[in-house]
């Protein structure tokens, strides 16, 4: 959750202190379950694909897919369906959702910075919150891109360090020393994605998204569930000593509460995050 500058490149970085990285993102992204956490924020992966109006039939991949829940949506419209995810608990659970509901989807475990996938292999490829957190960000817009075939869209929902996910960021931040990459926020900088996207595109659009927050509990329940279900959270967590976990869940929940807008009990957020719609040259 780190806020540098996006200087960190394949060329610069070792291939052990990569290698050191990528297993310390696949264990946190492993602690807790994903699965029941993401289930209060299915709404958005329903309402980000029918804004993408991709023509049933035609084969979609779900990058950083997490427990499926843009992958199950395509699947359940009747797309060809393909999810990768770094989580091997996450993968599991999307496959059993996708046996449950009888739906056609493929999990596999990869990574979105190397995708186990030939050129050219999908019509859509898609990624909701998830690809933003890989640590290589030119790697990761070079091969969303690779595995896309020409004239087909990369889309991407990317949170932004203004709304209310930064400012989340950042009091996390202020407990737990950011990992040596860039933050995951620039992929909601406009900028920044032009120049991620600046070849192998020949339309780019973005367009900022407002998502509501909505659970059916108050804001200590949310960082709770934050802190117990969220890999990146429930890590921090369990890297500090009683007395800094006691000051980040008071910061937290300050924050939840001086952002809620319900007032029966509940909570309610509005925050934002980038629309990126990137077709295929």
């Amino acid at each position: 959750m780190s806020t540098t500058t996006d200087t960190p490149t394949a060329n610069s970085t070792s291939d052990t202190s990569i290698q050191a990285l990528k297993e310390s993102l696949r264990a946190t992204w492993t602690a807790g379950d994903y699965d029941y956490f993401s289930r209060y924020m299915e709404s958005s992966a329903v309402e980000f694909f029918d804004r993408l109006e991709r023509p049933s039939g035609t084969s979609f991949l779900d990058v950083a897919c997490g427990s499926g829940q843009l992958a199950l949506v395509a699947a359940r419209r009747g797309f060809e369906v393909t999810g990768v995810d770094i989580a091997t608990n996450s993968i599991e659970a999307a496959r059993g959702r996708a046996l449950f509901e009888n739906l056609d989807a493929r999990f596999d475990e990869g990574d979105a910075e190397a995708l186990p996938y030939a050129n050219a292999s999908f019509d859509t490829v898609a990624t909701l919150y998830g690809a933003m957190f890989a640590p290589r960000p030119e790697l990761v817009a070079s091969e969303l891109l690779r595995v896309t075939r020409p004239g087909g869209v990369v889309a991407m929902a990317n949170w932004n360090a203004e709304g209310f996910i930064g400012e989340l960021f950042r009091v996390i931040a202020r407990f737990i020393s950011p990992p040596g990459m860039p933050s995951p926020l620039l992929w909601g900088d406009r900028d920044t994605v032009r120049k991620r996207f600046a070849s192998g595109v020949s339309d780019l659009g973005l367009t900022t998204v407002t998502y509501t927050f909505e659970y059916p509990f108050p804001p200590a329940g949310v960082v709770e569930l934050f802190r117990k279900y969220y890999g990146p959270t429930r890590r921090g967590f369990d890297s500090l000593g009683a007395e800094a976990q006691a000051g980040l869940r008071g910061e937290l929940e300050d924050l939840w509460t001086s952002r809620n807008e319900a007032t029966d009990g509940t909570t309610r957020i509005t925050s934002e995050y980038l629309e990126v719609v990137a077709t295929r040259a």
